[in-house]
């Protein structure tokens, strides 16, 4: 199969969504992450999801939609909570759970009686999506357990030959995933952290359960391995003297022969002398949107290992604390 990039001219929307809607898959541009897209109706094109990324058949997809008046097509029961959320938060990068209509396949949601939706504020994304006329489910668009792509470079580089096109968006805005609140029983849960801090969305949903793990996936990057680079990474708790024990810690590795490099703010590059490093930017949002860029950038020049400095859990720094620690497997230092 030849992978075709588009940019995303009119005319090469039209094309990308001609195959969607002829039952191809299609890689495309959000806000968060670019997504790897395929018609939600029909099972024979999801299963191309599936395949193209080597992901587990019960780890569920997102419908992405144009407009909220999709949803009734999508959601057998529509909360007043939701309504909330979504004036409040999207388009943009907010996921919502719902009982699933009859006509969202199994393979679609991993089995599960609820399917996940979320209407991205990406121009790209959103003129695609009209341009479908059709609900689209779209996980990120890189190899299973591989980090997220965050530009047309890191899809074309894990799926080249796997799916037929790539629409091409330019760098993602957040370089996160989108957070999900399941909205489908009695109480809101918080089954992901992402681009919308779980702190704003309390003045709607009140203080929510946050689910960690489930036997069953209930949602994308629950259960299986994620966000990972071939390098080894390894995660620092975020407190006064992390600079010291990171320094120590690429010490250690690099006298065991391996080559190393540090992700941190570009305020603490100083801290680490002359060891590698790769400034994040100035924040923790900076951090957040480039982070999976790093770890593919990492692999790019051949590094073994990968420190990432921590960071405080509010904001944003929660769900980028949630993607290092699955990405280094646990390993804490």
């Amino acid at each position: 199969m030849n992978t075709v990039v588009y940019k995303p001219s009119k005319e090469n929307i039209k094309i990308c969504a001609d195959l969607i809607r002829g039952g191809s898959t299609v890689a495309f541009p959000t806000e968060t992450v670019y997504g790897l897209g395929a018609n939600a109706l029909d099972p024979t094109a999801v299963r191309k999801i599936y395949e193209a990324k080597g992901r587990p058949s019960d780890n569920p997809l997102i419908v992405h939609l144009a407009d909220i008046k999709q949803l009734n097509e999508v959601a057998a029961e529509i909360p007043p909570l939701a309504y909330e959320l979504m004036s409040a938060f999207t388009p943009g990068p907010l996921t919502l759970v719902f009982k699933k209509a009859p006509c969202i396949p199994d393979c679609v949601t991993g089995g599960l009686d609820t399917v996940a939706v979320r209407f991205p504020s990406h121009t790209v994304a959103a003129m695609l999506l009209r341009e479908c006329g059709v609900p689209v489910c779209a996980p990120s668009a890189n190899l299973s357990t591989r980090p997220s792509p965050t530009t047309a470079e890191h899809v074309l580089k894990d799926m080249n030959g796997r799916i037929p096109a790539i629409l091409d968006g330019g760098q993602c805005d957040v370089g996160l995933e989108s957070t999900i609140v399941d909205v489908s029983g009695g109480k809101p849960r918080l089954l992901r952290k992402g681009g919308i801090p779980a702190e704003a969305l309390f003045p709607f949903t009140g203080p929510l359960e946050t689910v960690e793990s489930s036997e069953k996936a209930l949602c994308p990057g629950m259960k299986y391995k994620h966000y990972s680079p071939e390098a080894e990474v390894y995660f620092s708790a975020f407190y006064d003297g992390m600079y010291e024990t990171i320094a120590a810690e690429y010490d250690k590795l690099t006298a065991s022969g391996k080559k190393v490099v540090i992700i941190c703010l570009d305020i603490n590059a100083p801290r680490y002398g002359t060891r590698n490093v790769y400034g994040a930017g100035r924040n923790f949002e900076d951090y957040a949107h480039n982070v999976f860029a790093y770890l593919r950038r990492a692999d790019d020049e051949k590094y073994d290992a990968v420190i990432a400095e921590g960071v405080d859990s509010a904001g944003i720094g929660s769900a980028l604390i949630n993607r290092l620690i699955k990405s280094s497997g646990g390993k804490i230092i």
